[in-house]
């Protein structure tokens, strides 16, 4: 007898491998009682660990258990690794703090069995080490000074012996006299921009790099090393802090650029919102005076959320390497600066190390400079981080770590040539932790006396390096107190005749701070050549050609496995017969924009086959171990490349890095992220809110990048169900109560959007918008909620007459059955978008209601096609206007779509509502209750006496 499973009210539920338990047991083994809990999570892998460790946190609280001896948890064992190193230039409660750590890490240590001590490491190097006969007090001297080293946990003998020979050889580090004067030049620089600042604006924030002045001489370095080493292009990324002393000093931003953001009184330009002033970014040509070389420069605009920028600056870095064809970072680098908190705290420094050594992903090596201030705004390093150091983090790539006095400026640049050397010679991650201070607040309206008292006292009483390095220099003989002064004096007449010029500033432009400029795609004044967009129909020859190069394989002697033998038999059937599906319609869009040089980048987890097992664009030799082949690759003798690269198991890093800063280097790539499912783009939020979606307005940069986030509800859970369309359309910047006036809908309103949101119901309508992307004047960030059912539903499948030229993107698809024949008669207009319309029509074939009610579908979102919409109202003139959805009331469409269609209307009819009732989760993890649902909302649609108790 079957039975019946039904889920009582109590809330959607979850699937059964989300579920948790407590439960109370007899250990048989030590015979006591034991609690066992089990976190109920949900399929965003790792989401769960916090949650653990705050309810093991909490149930010690509660029982009084301060050493974790009562409660635990599972954890994996930690690698525990021997460094010598003690960083100098410490004072008061931070001394004691390290001193503290470092017990603690010698503590852990000494348990470990066959640890060698520095004498006996020192004796067992061999004849080739660079200890070997020497002295302790060479050891000494190398690395218990004003530097320390962490390699020895390298496991390659080579970089070890390398970065010894660069501390260990006696007397390496020395400075002509000459260098000496520039080192003093750039602190003055430094140091009286930052005194410039202070004096004409003492009350604005500025986040002041006073503490850690060393840090513009120490970029410099980097920057006059690499340009030695061959490198013309780096691009940085940076926090707030000292942001405006690079962009003056190192970017060679014109002064008065900077004074101008100072000025209240200036009007912004027309040119969207703008940002902070220390968010900016800039891009810069110019002649590197060290090297006599062009050098190009990029500072990568940022918000607020600190390391958000790291991904993207890789990206952008990977792709200026590929587009100057630098497969070994020997031209282009990437920089990136780091607090200390940050560095230690925020999971996307973790996430971006761990891209960079994937053979996808690599840009071949990148200094990381860490302002070690110790203290994060109000914060004590104890409280902010459970590692000794806040670099630990990078040791996970085995990258070396330089720890340096920021008070000793030699020591600070000798460390950076050695970290630029080091990345040009091996091509790897590099560390410089400037060990340094804040001398004021977190920002300069702040007071640090409330909470670090003593710290700040010690401060107060250190003098700046400036003055502490001139006064060694001319004690040296090197420079003498009138040529000091003169350097300060040459230096404040520079920033005074800047402020002068600053003052016949009019307008603020936004665009003078472009971090990524596209030559040659605008006009000039930065406006697009045309207005219109072609048709992106295609003719059928090509269309055949790449049917055909998609179910085969292009290699000979290549086996495939005999599943996907039968996909590419049906892919061939189905091009005999002048059909495609979801498949073959986009590799028909990236195979025609590879034919005209538009390179195409699909990064994500599980891209290559698909998550669905429907793309198969890598295909596998099931007899030869990773030999694999692209037949996108192999479609015209000089087509793009088409790069298409699996993801580490990150949305955070990838979608910034892949995604949106590859997106950021050139206009002709369609670049493309899809999530393995639509509802794990939210652990990639950050990257879609403060860059993607707002990234115009703030920085007048556009991007085109495509996400594709898989959605629909098909009774597979909270976490397998919903791209949150909800939260895309919120942030869509129209009006939802005017009517445009415009002339032109299909492309003028498309400049005017923020980003565009489609939800295609068809092959052809999702093959028509990927063209669409690049041959439109302007780029926006296209989100496409793509389906997974509809990607084998037999239903779902388009003509190639639907392809041809002249065809194009449908913004609507209005029903062409019976009711629109005699639309005075139908009673009922459906509007809907994406799978549920055949949903819809199924239920209306089987209730004989086709010339009853009308099926709408609105394919492009946002911006909101107004004008066809309203044809579409006006043309059923006694129909009743439903909005029908398959998610639930709270979240998909209904609250953007509502006002959007009342306004079309001029409000003369409601706008009914058909679809599941609001609810705190996407969807129900039960199979009967979603089908239950699915009915209800069936039932609403087709109902015509459903609101008349409601009119």
């Amino acid at each position: 007898m079957a039975v019946t499973l039904l889920s009582l009210p109590q809330g959607s539920g979850d699937v059964k491998y989300h579920l948790g338990m407590y439960h109370r047991r007899i250990n048989r083994v030590t015979d006591r009682n034991i609690t066992l809990s089990l976190v109920a999570n949900p399929s965003h892998l790792e989401a769960a660990d916090p949650v653990v460790q705050g309810k093991t946190k909490a149930e010690q609280f509660y029982c009084g258990d301060t050493e974790g001896k009562k409660v635990n948890k599972w954890c994996p064992a930690r690698s525990l690794a021997v460094i010598w190193h003690r960083p100098a230039g410490f004072g008061g409660d931070q001394a004691d703090l390290h001193a503290e750590q470092s017990q603690h890490r010698a503590a852990r240590v000494s348990k470990i069995p066959h640890v060698l001590t520095w004498s006996e490491a020192r004796m067992c190097r061999g004849s080739r080490g660079c200890f070997s006969g020497r002295p302790l007090l060479t050891g000494q001297m190398a690395y218990c000074q004003h530097i320390g080293v962490e390699f020895m946990f390298i496991n390659d003998l080579e970089q070890c012996q390398w970065i010894r020979q660069k501390f260990e050889t006696p007397g390496i580090m020395q400075f002509t006299n000459e260098e000496k004067r520039t080192l003093l030049a750039r602190l003055v620089r430094s140091t009286r921009f930052e005194e410039f600042l202070h004096r004409k604006w003492s009350s604005e924030k500025r986040f002041g790099l006073e503490g850690c002045e060393v840090l513009i001489p120490a970029l410099k370095t980097i920057i006059d090393k690499s340009s030695e080493k061959g490198v013309d292009y780096v691009i940085m990324g940076m926090p707030h802090r000292g942001r405006l002393n690079v962009l003056a000093n190192v970017i060679r931003k014109e002064l008065e650029q900077i004074f101008c953001q100072f000025d209240s009184k200036l009007e912004a330009a027309d040119e969207g919102s703008g940002d902070v002033k220390y968010h900016l970014g800039m891009y810069h040509r110019r002649i590197n005076r060290v090297t006599d070389r062009n050098i190009t420069l990029s500072l990568v605009a940022n918000p607020s959320h600190l390391e958000a920028a790291d991904p993207v600056v890789q990206g952008k870095t990977k792709a200026e390497q590929f587009y100057c064809g630098d497969t070994e970072g020997k031209k282009v680098m990437s920089i990136l600066l780091h607090g200390d908190a940050a560095f230690a705290g925020q999971g996307i420094v973790y996430e971006t190390f761990h891209l960079s050594d994937l053979p996808s992903y690599t840009t071949h090596g990148t200094v990381h400079v860490v302002v070690n201030n110790q203290i994060g705004f109000t914060t004590d390093p104890r409280m902010a981080r459970s590692s000794p150091y806040p670099t630990d983090v990078a040791r996970v790539v085995n990258a070396p770590i330089f720890h340096v006095n920021a008070d000793d400026p030699e020591a600070v640049v000798y460390v950076c040539n050695v970290a630029a050397e080091w990345r040009s010679t091996f091509h790897k991650d590099v560390v410089v932790d400037l060990v340094c201070y804040r001398r004021n607040g977190h920002n300069e309206m702040d007071e640090p006396m409330f909470t670090q008292p003593l710290m700040y006292k010690q401060i107060r009483k250190q003098k700046p390096v400036l003055q502490k390095y001139a006064e060694l220099l001319i004690s040296q003989g090197v420079v003498n107190q009138p040529e000091y002064e003169e350097e300060i004096a040459k230096y404040d007449k520079i920033c005074e005749e800047a402020h002068a010029r600053s003052k016949d500033e009019k307008i603020l432009h936004i665009k003078h701070w472009l971090d990524s400029p596209w030559p040659g795609f605008f006009t000039l004044d930065g406006q697009p050549r045309s207005m219109t967009c072609p048709s992106t129909g295609l003719n059928e020859e090509d269309l055949t050609h790449i049917g055909q190069v998609a179910s085969s394989v292009p290699v000979e002697d290549f086996t495939i496995h005999g599943g996907l033998s039968r996909i590419l038999k049906t892919r061939g059937e189905m091009v005999k017969n002048r059909t495609v599906d979801w498949a073959l319609a986009e590799y028909m869009a990236f195979g025609s924009l590879l034919k005209e040089g538009i390179h195409i980048r699909l990064s994500g987890q599980d891209v290559e086959r698909g998550t669905f097992s429907h793309r198969h664009h890598v295909l596998h030799d099931q007899n030869v171990d990773k030999r694999t082949c692209i037949p996108m690759n192999h479609l015209w003798p000089n087509q793009a490349p088409y790069t298409v690269c699996n993801s580490s198991l990150s949305e955070y890093g990838v979608l910034g890095e892949r995604g949106l800063g590859f997106a950021m280097a050139s206009p002709n790539a369609l670049v493309l992220w899809e999530a393995q499912f639509g509802d794990f783009h939210n652990t990639a939020q950050c990257i879609i809110d403060q860059f993607i979606c707002p990234g115009q307005a703030k920085w007048v940069r556009q991007n085109g990048i495509v996400l594709l986030l898989p959605h629909g509800m098909e009774g597979m859970g909270p976490e397998h169900s919903s791209a949150r369309p909800e939260r895309f359309l919120q942030m869509c910047n129209d009006d939802p109560d005017v009517f445009p006036k415009l002339d032109d809908f299909d492309v003028r309103q498309l400049y005017d959007c923020n980003w565009i949101v489609v939800n295609c119901s068809t092959p052809a309508n999702f093959f028509h918008v990927l063209r669409r992307q690049i041959l439109l004047p302007f780029r926006k960030p296209l989100i496409i909620f793509t389906p997974k059912s509809l990607l084998r539903h037999p239903e779902a499948r388009s003509s190639f007459d639907d392809m041809l030229p002249g065809t194009h993107f449908l913004r609507v698809i209005p029903d062409s059955g019976p009711a629109a024949q005699n639309p005075a008669n139908v009673k009922r207009v459906l509007f809907c978008t994406g799978k549920v319309y055949y949903d819809l029509t199924r239920e209306r074939k089987a209730r004989q209601m086709e010339a009853d009610v009308a099926i709408t579908r609105v394919e492009q979102l946002s911006p909101f096609p107004f004008d066809l919409l309203q044809k579409e109202a006006q043309k059923y003139p006694n129909a009743e206007l439903v909005w029908c959805q398959e998610e639930h009331k709270n979240q998909g469409y209904y609250d953007y779509v509502k006002p959007r269609l009342r306004t079309t209307i001029n409000r003369a009819k409601p706008v009914w509502y058909a679809g599941r009732e609001p609810a705190a989760a996407p969807a129900t993890g039960n199979k009967k209750t979603h089908l239950t649902e699915l009915q209800r909302l069936l039932d609403t649609a087709f109902n015509l006496d459903a609101f008349k108790d409601l009119a």
